[in-house]
């Protein structure tokens, strides 16, 4: 008997950053972003042998352990280990050998949530294995605390509800990690065409998003002006966004993701540079209306929206830079647990 999950990465297209503490505390946060068929997948195989084997199929790691009740964390395999950790505290796993192996369809630090995603999927395999009754605020609460609190990992919160509850959502971040999930409810021929003129890039870079998050907490903590209206106006971005897409008004889209790439640039150091402002011009070059860094910035994926049929001279530009784009659809299903 197998226990498997899988749950969305997803696609920010507005207001990236605004769910990051203490902004979000102080001033209130908002994002807009959708699902899309990548996913981080969890399988859970009880084995017969008193051990605990963890392993990342994707990333050719693997980890064995006697039967313990708290593994170590180490830096190695640490999200497979942190879950388990809680639910075996919160919950009681069952004394069987097991093996928990993970896989996830975009590499880490991507800027596609992929962390916080696979974290998700991992407490749906134990949830379908310990038939645990929770709901999606549950699990992506859950999650959240498992990766900040348990593992002191920085980073927001969007991620987590994002690939619990997939589909095109408007999400408010408040103080005492309130989190409002708004589905959208958009016309089919709007989100076909959103998704026909949205390439998917990924750089061939990832980069370490804790370096760029904890610089942005910074700067609010110490009350940095020009950081702070940044946020205010990605915020402001998020609900522009969002009547956009409601309203069909797609011409706008690649407007509202320009305004945003540039107000992004002043939250913090390094959430952009020469190569990835080269690649941005070069996209806007050759039709490209507007993109943005996917995540934290730095690297990783980036979004650019191509009205027209200029997706193709965009993409056939961008392959210069040695990056390759991301075919993928919208998906309406998140997380998403089975037996077989």
């Amino acid at each position: 008997m197998i226990y498997r999950s899988r749950a969305p990465l997803r696609i920010g297209l507005a207001g990236g950053g605004t769910d990051v503490s203490p902004y979000s505390d102080l001033y209130g946060g908002a994002i807009l972003n959708a699902s899309i068929s990548l996913y981080a997948h969890a399988n859970i195989q009880p084995i017969e042998e008193n051990a605990i084997i963890v392993q990342a199929l994707d990333r050719h790691e693997e980890q064995r352990f006697e039967w313990n009740n708290n593994l170590p964390i180490d830096g190695k395999l640490d999200l497979l280990k942190g879950v388990y950790n809680r639910i075996q505290h919160d919950y009681g796993v069952p004394l069987t050998g097991f093996k928990l192996s993970t896989y996830v369809d975009a590499p880490a630090g991507s800027g596609l949530g992929t962390s916080s995603t696979l974290v998700v999927a991992i407490i749906g395999a134990f949830a379908e294995m310990l038939r645990l009754p929770l709901g999606e605020y549950d699990i992506a609460h859950y999650a959240y605390n498992i990766e900040r609190n348990d593992l002191k990992l920085a980073g927001g919160k969007q991620d987590q509800y994002a690939a619990t509850f997939g589909g095109v959502n408007f999400m408010e971040f408040y103080e005492g990690d309130k989190v409002i999930v708004n589905p959208l409810r958009i016309r089919q021929q709007y989100l076909n065409e959103l998704e026909n003129n949205l390439v998917l890039y990924f750089t061939s870079t990832s980069r370490e998003s804790a370096t760029i998050i904890n610089e942005q907490v910074k700067n609010v903590n110490e009350k940095n002006e020009k950081s702070i209206e940044a946020m205010h106006q990605l915020k402001e971005q998020a609900r522009m966004m969002k009547e956009a897409i409601l309203k069909g008004r797609l011409h706008e889209i690649g407007e509202i993701l320009d305004f945003g790439f540039h107000q992004k640039r002043q939250m913090a150091a390094n959430i952009s540079n020469t190569g990835i402002d080269e690649m941005y011009e070069t996209a806007k070059k050759a039709g490209a209306t507007g993109g943005k860094i996917s995540g934290a910035g730095g690297g990783g994926f980036m979004t650019f929206y191509c009205p027209g049929n200029c997706r193709y001279k965009v993409i056939e530009e961008l392959e210069k830079f040695g990056g390759q784009h991301k075919n993928y659809q919208f998906t309406q299903q998140g997380l998403n647990s089975w037996t077989v």
